[in-house]
């Protein structure tokens, strides 16, 4: 494929990606066969993103291309650059080759993200709770609904299953259900106790014996 060829695809993806994502999006199509360092930009769509347009050049990308003509450059994705108004820009470069195998264009993408990573950290600050890490509070409908994630909660507090807790176990879930204010809803010591098949009894002998 001659490198006109080339160029005349190159133009279409850049004029296909810019479309997809937008005013955000710069593609840049670099010409490196002509050996004039000043002007390797042969097309540019969304050139306000790094005021760029056809006929600048060049970047350290080209420079880098052009002082290594002979090697095999890796394509570079992925990166983050600045332009000279503080504009946050995503990056990848990829390089196309001749049939001789040297660098004959550059294909550049640039993503301003200024816009996304302002929103990320407005985003951030409005979601962040006192909570941390920690799990959501449920919203329950009534006191008994209450009860019963109260009840859950404690469970999962002792980790194991009502069956398998012994006394101590009991204990640490039942203080947990007191510290939480389980037994201000009414008739609550009844559900507690047949939940963790003990008489009310026992229920407020354990609890006694951590207050």
């Amino acid at each position: 494929m001659s490198n006109q060829l080339t160029i005349d695809f190159l133009k279409r993806l850049a004029k296909g990606i810019a479309a997809h994502f937008g005013d955000n999006c710069e593609v840049v199509v670099h010409d490196l066969t002509k050996g004039n360092i000043e002007s390797s930009i042969v097309a540019i769509e969304n050139g306000h993103v790094t005021s760029r347009r056809v006929g600048d050049g060049p970047s350290h990308v080209v420079l880098e291309a052009l002082r290594n003509k002979d090697a095999v450059l890796e394509d570079h994705l992925n990166y983050l650059m600045t332009t000279k108004d503080q504009k946050i820009i995503k990056s990848s470069t990829i390089y196309v080759y001749d049939e001789n195998g040297q660098a004959a264009n550059i294909l550049s993408i640039n993503y301003d993200m200024t816009a996304l990573l302002m929103a990320a950290h407005t985003l951030t600050n409005l979601t962040k709770t006192e909570n941390g890490d920690k799990e959501p509070e449920p919203i329950v409908q009534n006191v008994n609904d209450l009860l019963d994630e109260l009840l859950e909660q404690s469970v999962r507090l002792v980790g194991k299953p009502v069956p398998l807790m012994n006394k101590d176990d009991k204990i640490k879930a039942l203080q947990y259900l007191y510290d939480s204010g389980a037994l201000l809803i009414s008739k609550s010591g009844d559900k507690i106790s047949r939940y963790f098949g003990i008489s009310k009894y026992t229920l407020y002998n354990y609890i006694d014996v951590k207050k």
